[in-house]
């Protein structure tokens, strides 16, 4: 059954308080900076910021209680765990007003973020809004990977969330999201055997309950990529694979886009076999032209989707393309049938004594 208490909208005089979440764990070189820019926004109303900090091999934890020392807003509680999901949810269930406004350590809010999003969530009736992922890389490696993950020829990932140009409207998931706080507590959260992609997973539940996910490419945070190959290559191999468990359990989220890197890595790494079992059977040769279509097809994707990077950036990026397909399909193809499969169900952030001490702090 829905929830029967209605989320505060805002007025000309009065704006409903937010709670912005944050789980970090060995985010010592972005979060100062994602912090700023959360204090900064240019929000009428009431604004904290909950800090869930997972076990850091650096001084993650330490700038974390320097934040929250400096700053009354910012509140920093404990994630034992360290994954996304039980951050998010730990932050949840210490947050103290009724829309909740998630936010990733590598993430940047633009200054009226905020604003916009109570005032869409407010004027849609959407159960989570969110907007357009801006990856801006510093060095040439960077830059790169920035493109490669917000053009088509990359992994697309729908939803409007990489098109600053599209038009408002419903979609399948978006990027972080402003949440009615009831719809978190209905839904059981964040689904904590998923240690990633528990956005999309928790978007297809609401969409699956009736509810409304929103994207309005005005909300637009800016977003740092991995800096190196080897950190990029984990992330997509590690996405390939948590995507596949949401898939299992939710055989509805799968598109064609998703299955697109998984279908490409066959394909090349049986046309490089065959073709090489050709050296011996002639006749087989004819499989290279499947490795050779797709090395062409990256080459001219990456000409058309790097004209405006820097020359060094353009280098890297029909190399970036490859690896980020090539890791994504292989976690897709690998990722084993126990992934997120942990429990039964989510575990439930609606716990009523939690929510009441933390209340009770205000």
């Amino acid at each position: 059954m829905r929830s029967s208490t209605r989320t505060p909208t805002p007025t000309d005089t009065w704006w409903p308080p937010v709670s912005v979440v944050l789980a970090v764990r060995n985010e010592e070189r972005h979060l100062p900076a994602t912090v700023r820019h959360v204090l900064a926004q240019r929000y009428p109303g009431e604004l904290e910021l909950v800090i869930a900090v997972g076990r850091s091999t650096d001084r993650t934890a330490e700038i974390a209680q320097e934040l929250a020392a400096a700053d009354p807003r910012v509140r920093v509680v404990d994630n034992p765990t360290g994954t996304t999901p039980s951050g998010l949810n730990a932050a949840i269930r210490n947050a103290r007003h009724d829309i909740i406004v998630r936010v990733d350590a590598r993430g940047l809010l633009d200054p009226d973020y905020v604003r916009l999003a109570v005032e869409i969530l407010d004027a849609t009736g959407a159960d989570n809004v969110g907007g357009v992922l801006v990856a801006q890389g510093e060095t040439p490696l960077e830059q790169a990977i920035a493109r490669a993950m917000t053009s088509w020829i990359g992994i697309g990932s729908g939803g409007g969330r990489f098109d600053p140009n599209g038009r408002p409207g419903p979609v399948d998931t978006v990027y972080l999201g402003v949440f009615r706080r009831a719809v978190l507590e209905r839904l059981g959260g964040y689904d904590e055997n998923l240690i990633r992609t528990q956005d999309w997973e928790l978007n297809y539940r609401i969409r699956r309950d009736g509810g409304v996910v929103w994207c309005d490419p005005r909300l637009r945070v800016t977003y740092r990529p991995r800096p190196n190959l080897t950190s990029m290559a984990a992330q997509f191999y590690s996405n390939g694979r948590w995507r596949r468990a949401v898939g299992r359990l939710h055989p509805g989220t799968l598109r064609f886009r998703y299955l697109a890197p998984p279908v490409t890595t066959v394909g090349c790494l049986a046309g490089a076999l065959l073709g090489l079992v050709g050296v011996a059977m002639p006749p087989l040769m004819v499989a290279w032209s499947v490795p050779a279509a797709y090395l062409v097809a990256i080459v001219v994707g990456s000409a058309i989707a790097g004209r405006e990077l820097p020359w060094r950036a353009r280098l890297w990026l029909p190399l970036v393309l490859v690896v980020m397909h090539l890791t994504w399909g292989i976690g897709f193809l690998t990722s084993p049938h126990s992934l997120g499969r942990a429990t039964p169900r989510p575990p439930r952030v609606d716990d009523a004594v939690a929510r009441a001490a933390a209340r009770d702090r205000r």
